[in-house]
């Protein structure tokens, strides 16, 4: 065993030893860490910068000390100085490892760029904003009647608007009146009009008739990725769309290990929190910049989150959340001001976060009630929101059931040998050829396939250099559907296969789906141990659907509804063949996109909305699968592929699942391994 430091690589989970003295920039090199530079090493571009973190991290078995790195020196100084370098930032080339290490490659230091898919959907929707435009002339003050200039603007509304109770911040109030005398006593007002729990309130005031709108944000904060939609609130249109990777990566990639941090390092929920809301601010400062609109016209603002992320973006130790009962600290909706969660947008603008669940089901499933609707479905509907962590519901007319269920990072790329999150140059889809075991695949960013012509010029300029999600899933579907893979997850030998794309990985197998170090590019291979990685997620995935079904008296559902920034892009049969998802016909399994995105713009859109899904979510039935004793027993029947005790009669009649088993009693567990069923 290596007694050299340890550097853990965020949000790629790639780790190494690496000898004292080392440049954190060399290391990321050696383990094909995605380390952007331009000069060299030399300190000149400083686009190898990087955020060491230091404390206690037991999902990476280290304890980061303050010494970790070498200390800050003089060319890290003269960049600071003349460029400007954020706190906490050091340079990739002269940061040298001197003790065990976690290191986060922020999104602008990585070659190649996020792309988060989370895209608008098209949708009808109501628009009914919470905020709206009026135009009034006001009354002129007069010496015999005297009142002030906000009680006059305030009646103005209320006389031809008919909106009553109507209050104003201070800034508010401090820049009124020079506005009202620019206008000449006529102006727009922008007003939130309030709900139930708060009365109406001046967000903006404009001299004369102002010829433009006002905006919304809808904001999807997951675990990986933070997505927003900048919408035109007068007409619902989404002007601008843009999304980055969440920074809280660099504390954990899987909730869990967050809660973990905040637990061992005194201060780190705080630290978490501070991550989170300039991530935020960087976002709409960026969406801002794409929408070519002055951040101040933001006034409304819709969040939905998970439960950890949900408290850690309001200030609040996720602490309980992480030990039996996993209580909330509230489950309702909250309706605060920006500023109390110092998102930096219009002063007044007002923020609404959806109701969460239950302690694991949060605000983001109940976005997805709204959009899909499942307590309206005429027959029985089974929802996977699919993400580092999966929310799922089973519903119809008479009832709605929900849980949560831990998948990891693995979906996303995380946890796989050669995988990456979603960018140019990941492969997204891949074929294999039943008879010649030969691969072929697609990368995002090409639209051809790597067997047709013209590919390697297309792929030129991004190169092939991974596997994403979507990539993994079809991958190890095919396997399986070719008899490279066997129904307990182990894949076979170059002898076994009759193919040479199996290759000896230590004492298991692995398969070659590219090999590119002819042109300097990656070996991209699938292990076995990228195997396990995907069947301990899918295993969750399914348990928690199967467990539902059990409460809900069901063996069958009538169709599937994958949502996600990732379900938008699983092709269902392959997650079928993988045993991801109940069986069912193919046509019935559809996708519904970012339907957690879709439910923040419904809220942010239609005020009445927010009403609707609090009563929804007062109805829904939580189940928590920690407490429930068949979701092991499940569990265990579903790392089978596709599942060792549910028969899969419906996939089985429409593809060919080879009956092989590679088990010779010397795999990867010294021949312990049984062989289960497909």
């Amino acid at each position: 065993m290596s007694t050299d430091p340890l550097v853990v690589f965020t949000p790629s989970g790639k780790r190494g030893h690496f000898a004292v003295g080392t440049p954190i920039l060399t290391a990321a090199r050696q383990l094909g860490v995605d380390l952007d530079s331009v000069c060299g090493g030399r300190g000149i571009c400083s686009k190898c910068q990087i955020t060491p973190s230091f404390g206690e991290f037991p999902k990476h078995g280290v304890t980061v000390a303050d010494d970790a790195l070498s200390a800050w020196n003089k060319v890290e100084e003269r960049y600071k100085s003349k460029r400007g370098l954020i706190d906490g930032r050091r340079l990739g080339c002269q940061a040298t490892v001197q003790g065990d290490v976690v290191i986060d490659v922020p999104p602008e230091s990585q070659v190649h760029k996020q792309v988060v898919r989370k895209r608008a959907e098209v949708r009808d929707i109501i628009i009914n904003p919470s905020t709206k435009l009026f135009y009034v002339e006001v009354q002129a003050p007069d010496m015999h009647d005297p009142s002030g200039d906000l009680e006059r603007l305030v009646a103005a509304i209320e006389q031809d608007w008919a909106v009553t109770n109507i209050h104003a911040d201070l800034h508010i109030l401090q820049a009124l009146q020079p506005v009202l005398r620019k206008g000449d006593w006529k102006v727009t007002v922008a007003v939130h009009l309030g709900d139930n729990e708060n009365a109406p309130r001046i967000m903006h005031v404009w001299p004369g008739y102002y010829d433009g709108t006002v905006y919304g944000l809808a904001v999807d904060l997951g675990s990986t990725t933070i997505a927003a939609h900048l919408c035109d609130l007068a007409t619902g249109e989404v002007v601008a769309s843009s999304g980055l990777m969440n920074p809280q990566i660099r504390f954990g990639e899987d909730l869990m290990s967050r809660v973990s941090y905040g637990m061992m390092n005194p201060g780190g929920a705080d630290e978490m929190t501070v991550a989170v809301r300039e991530g935020l601010n960087a976002l709409m400062t960026q969406i801002a910049t794409e929408a070519a609109i002055d951040k101040t016209l933001v006034v409304d603002a819709v969040f939905v989150c998970n439960p950890v992320m949900h408290h850690l973006l309001l200030g609040i130790d996720p602490f309980e959340l992480g030990q039996a009962p996993f209580a909330l600290a509230t489950s309702d909706a909250l309706r605060l001001r920006a500023d109390d969660i110092d998102l930096n947008i219009h002063p007044s603008a007002r923020v609404y976060l959806l109701p969460c669940i239950a302690g694991h089901v949060g605000a983001d499933a109940a976005a997805v009630a709204l959009s899909e609707a499942p307590d309206k479905s005429d027959d029985l509907v089974l929802v996977v929101d699919v993400g580092t962590n999966a929310e799922i519901l089973l519903g119809n007319r008479d009832k709605v059931l929900a849980c949560s269920s831990p998948t990891g990072p693995a979906f996303e790329g995380a946890q796989i040998t050669a995988g990456q999150r979603a960018a140019p140059g990941a492969i997204e889809r891949v074929e294999i050829d039943p008879v010649t075991k030969e691969p072929r695949f697609r990368i995002i960013g090409v639209d051809l396939w790597s067997d047709e012509e013209g590919f390697t010029e297309a792929a030129a300029g991004s190169g092939i250099t991974g596997i994403c999600g979507s990539g993994i899933i079809e991958a190890i579907a095919e396997m399986r559907l070719a008899g490279l893979l066997d129904a307990s997850g182990l894949i076979g030998s170059a002898a076994q296969t009759g193919s040479d794309r199996c290759v000896p990985d230590g004492r298991t197998q692995a398969y070659l789906l590219h090999d590119g170090t002819a042109t300097g590019g990656p070996r991209i291979t699938i292990t076995n141990p990228d195997i396990r990685a995907i069947q301990m997620a899918k295993a969750a995935l399914y348990s928690g659907a199967r467990l539902l079904m059990d409460k809900f008296g069901v063996d069958t559902v009538d169709r599937v509804v994958l949502a996600g920034a990732f379900g938008a892009h699983i092709s269902p049969k392959h997650a079928m063949v993988l045993g991801m998802i109940p069986d069912a016909p193919l046509d019935k399994v559809t996708s519904a996109g970012n339907a957690a995105g879709t439910g923040a713009r419904i809220a942010l859109l239609n005020r009445d909305a927010r009403g609707e899904i609090e009563e929804t979510v007062r109805r829904i039935h939580k189940v928590e699968t920690a407490i429930e004793p068949r979701f092991q027993e499940h569990f265990v029947n579903a790392s089978a592929l596709p599942n060792s005790a549910d028969p899969f009669p419906i996939l089985r009649s429409i593809v060919n699942l080879p009956e092989v088993s590679f088990n010779t009693g010397g795999g990867e567990d010294g021949g312990r391994r049984r062989r289960r069923r497909a």
